[in-house]
């Protein structure tokens, strides 16, 4: 694992919620027309995964594929194939007008585990989190108080947050600030 996956030393925090650092995420960015048949077929044989729905999520075992915008999807493997798996798609995709950047040393994940996770997370994003509109496998991109960030849900207490490295340090204060034991506000738990 890379040192720069380490950014703050796998920091952690536990309060509403358990807040960690998640070292060793791979992810590539792919930029294109995420509805072309041959762009579609190239992320399946590469990554192993389909391509998203608006908003949504797409995993199997540990690979996934997250919706970004209409013509970004960014992919999640092991950090250590980040960068073969880049290689290979852009080498399969040389004829599509497609863009893949593996971007794994220039984000941070978090992983909020715990039942006050909603509530940690709609304190920082302007997002509706209830559990009719935000539900295990949906992405939303969006900003967290000053910086962007993106975040979905691997199950009904588990979410995990990706944000620029360059803002890792802050973001993780600022989920901590939000998780702080003194700041329950049980919006989600009446």
């Amino acid at each position: 694992m890379s040192d720069v996956a380490l950014a703050l030393g796998g920091a952690s925090f536990d309060g509403l919620v358990k807040i960690e650092e998640l070292a060793g995420q791979g992810m590539v960015t792919l930029r294109g027309d995420l509805t072309d048949k041959a762009i579609v077929k190239v992320v399946k044989d590469v990554f192993g995964v389909t391509l998203p729905g608006i908003r949504e999520t797409v995993f199997a075992g540990s690979t996934g594929a997250l919706w970004m915008s209409p013509d970004e999807a960014l992919l999640l493997c092991s950090y250590d194939d980040a960068q073969a798996k880049a290689d290979d798609l852009a080498t399969k995709l040389a004829d599509s007008h497609a863009l893949v950047v593996n971007v794994s040393d220039a984000r941070a994940v978090f992983q909020l585990k715990g039942s006050m996770m909603r509530e940690v997370i709609a304190k920082l994003a302007p997002v509706d989190m209830s559990p009719d509109a935000f539900k295990p496998g949906m992405v939303r991109r969006t900003r967290m108080a000053q910086v962007a960030a993106a975040f979905w849900m691997d199950d009904a207490s588990t979410a995990r947050v990706v944000c620029f490295r360059s803002v890792a340090a802050y973001m993780f204060a600022l989920l901590s600030t939000a998780a702080d034991d003194a700041s329950a506000v049980n919006h989600f738990t009446r």
